[in-house]
């Protein structure tokens, strides 16, 4: 199909896409790598009267450090994320997730801002954001303001994102030494995740002393896993202590019966995926 007719800028400044954005309120889109939104444009399930490209905005790609901080702009795009060495250094579970976003075209076009702000339940960025304790740094009119990833995911394809307001960069702690997984279940190669379950550990003597566990899939937001995170804590790092924490994964979660899964299978795949996920952070 063919989108309907709309306005397209392409600023090259954040100030200027700001402007742009707050200029058109709510009839206006963000255009990031394209991943998602062209689809949607195509199907005219968008009919928006503007278009802000972000693609010449330097300032929004790139990886950095601040301190004890890693900083990710916006519009870095996957391939560069998971390619990254301070990424691969200081935030294994989102490098390791990254590998798995479709296919080898999306993740040369796709970006981690564009992924992040679409809020697809079943995208796997945001399970690893919320376990990385990320916080998105929000472009506005009124200048910017932080919001924790726990916040920054409202609903379904919903989030804290006001209109004038776009998704500059991530923030987060530097999770060196921890080691990690993400493990996904789809029917067909580069397919949506049915379940995805992100896992980021600390081993200790043989013992896990920390553990984040996020679900993919599992609700309109990603949830953490917070009945694993604790049984895990202070067990051996072997396979049947995992297992039984795993036994957990589906404790307050909302999964919702599709043509891919029924409720069921998702809560069983939720503690099938949390087994493995975290058994392969500990090297089992």
């Amino acid at each position: 199909m063919i989108p309907a007719q709309f306005d397209y800028v392409a600023p090259s400044t954040v100030e200027e896409a700001v402007a742009a954005l707050a200029e058109a309120g709510e009839d206006a889109k963000v255009l990031a790598g394209g991943q998602s939104l062209l689809p949607v444009l195509r199907m005219r399930l968008a009919d928006p009267q503007l278009v802000v490209d972000l693609g010449r905005i330097a300032a929004l790609r790139g990886v950095r450090e601040e301190g004890d901080a890693l900083v990710i702009g916006a519009m870095t795009t996957h391939h560069d994320v998971m390619h990254d060495p301070l990424v691969q250094q200081h935030a294994q579970l989102l490098a390791l997730t990254t590998r798995t976003v479709a296919d080898p075209q999306v993740r040369h076009r796709g970006t981690f801002g564009g992924s992040l702000a679409h809020a697809d339940p079943a995208g796997d960025l945001p399970a690893p954001a919320l376990v990385l304790d990320a916080e998105m740094v929000l472009a506005g009119p009124s200048g910017r303001r932080t919001v924790p990833a726990a916040d920054f995911f409202v609903d379904y394809f919903t989030t804290a994102l006001e209109p004038g307001e776009l998704l500059a960069e991530v923030r987060m702690p530097k999770w060196t030494g921890w080691s990690a997984h993400y493990e996904k279940f789809n029917r067909v190669a580069q397919a949506w995740s049915i379940v995805g379950v992100a896992a980021a550990v600390r081993v200790s003597a043989g013992t896990i002393a920390e553990a984040r566990i996020g679900l993919t899939n599992m609700g309109p937001t990603p949830i953490r896993a917070r009945g694993v995170e604790q049984a895990l804590v202070g067990q051996p790092a072997t396979a049947d202590a995992i297992r039984a924490a795993a036994r957990h994964a589906a404790e307050g979660t909302s999964p919702v019966a599709d043509a891919s899964a029924d409720v069921d299978y998702r809560e069983h795949l939720a503690e099938v995926l949390t087994g493995r996920a975290v058994l392969a952070a500990t090297g089992g």
